[in-house]
Order: C-alpha cells, then structure tokens, then sequence
C-alpha cells in the first residue's frame, strides 16, 4: 500500500500556506491560520476524519478572512488530490451523517473527479464571533474544486450557526475519511 502524505506549499499574494496532509493518520493537528474559528473547524476535522493535518497559514486577515479561508480550501483539495494520487482501490463514495444538539446535518462525497457543490446549509446569521458564516461556502467550493469532488450537504434541521457549521465539517470529515480508505473488493 502506497504512502498517502504529502507536504506542500501555496504562496500568493494574499497568503502563504505550509501544510503536511496523512489520510492514514490518527486525526493529531496543528493548526495556525490566523483565523480563530476556521482553526476550531479544521481541527475537529482532522480529529473526526483521522487525518493528521499540519497547517500553517498567515494571509491579508486585516483586510478579512475571505482570501485565507478560501486558499485554505484549496490547499487542503490540492493536498488531498495528491495524496490520492490515481486513487485506485478507494471506497470512493462516502456518507455521514452527524448531530451537534440541534442541528442535524448530512454529508455524501464522491471522489469523481468532477467537481460539484451542493451546499444546502441554511446559516441564518452572518456572524460566528468575528468570523463571516458566508466563508464556509467559500471554503468547500474551493477544496470541492482543487480535490474534484462531488460534495453535497443537507441540513435537516438547525439553528445555531455554529452548531451548523461544525456538525457540517464533522460529517464532511467522516464521509471524506470513508470514500479515501482502501477497498480490498474495489
């Protein structure tokens, strides 16, 4: 079985990531990005996922979050994309669902090739703390894309826009750990 870690860099002129991505990990992190509750989310999904993910990110987080939260995502897609390499023997397909009290949220993957993002996440508020919720679209749009995934969430139910959000990176975390592990029958 082929090592599946990878070690990269992504520099623009808006931000500059480091990130050392193990799909076959125990879910240890280190995470840096300057964005407090993008940590929080990236770190529940190593943990939840069994990745083992050192990141660390510094971007124009003056200005706002969006050019790290974004960037972000593509690290982790293209880290993810090259990792997989020609993904022969995955699962491929993965599903999960998971509750954060009341929030209910799904989550299905298929590592296609083609990248698709149905994100029917009903974040009522625009704020989490500091944080902007309209970012976390952001963020799976752009690991949907690098990684070339299909990616759909579905919100039951829910309320709290931090319990949304969370139970969304949980189950993405869980669904994605699936559709990578290897399949003997595949």
């Amino acid at each position: 079985m082929a090592t599946r870690k990878v070690d990269l860099h992504r520099k623009t002129t808006e931000t500059d990531i480091q990130l050392s991505l193990n799909l076959d990990g125990e879910g240890t992190y280190q995470i840096s990005t300057g964005v407090p509750f993008l940590n929080h989310m990236l770190e529940l999904f190593a943990r939840h996922g069994f990745f083992d993910l050192t990141l660390q990110a510094t971007g124009d987080v003056e200005i706002d979050d969006h050019h790290t939260v974004e960037d972000v995502g593509l690290a982790l897609g293209q880290g993810f994309r090259e990792a997989l390499g020609d993904k022969r023997g995955i699962r491929r397909f993965g599903e999960a669902t998971v509750p954060l009290d009341e929030a209910l949220v799904s989550c299905v993957v298929d590592l296609s090739g083609r990248p698709f993002l149905a994100y029917n996440l009903k974040i009522r508020q625009e704020k989490v703390g500091n944080f902007a919720t309209e970012l976390i679209h952001d963020f799976f749009l752009a690991f949907t894309n690098q990684l070339g995934m299909n990616l759909h969430f579905n919100m039951t139910q829910g309320r709290n826009p931090h319990h949304i959000i969370e139970a969304s990176f949980k189950a993405f975390a869980r669904a994605l750990s699936s559709a990578v592990q290897y399949d003997p029958r595949v």
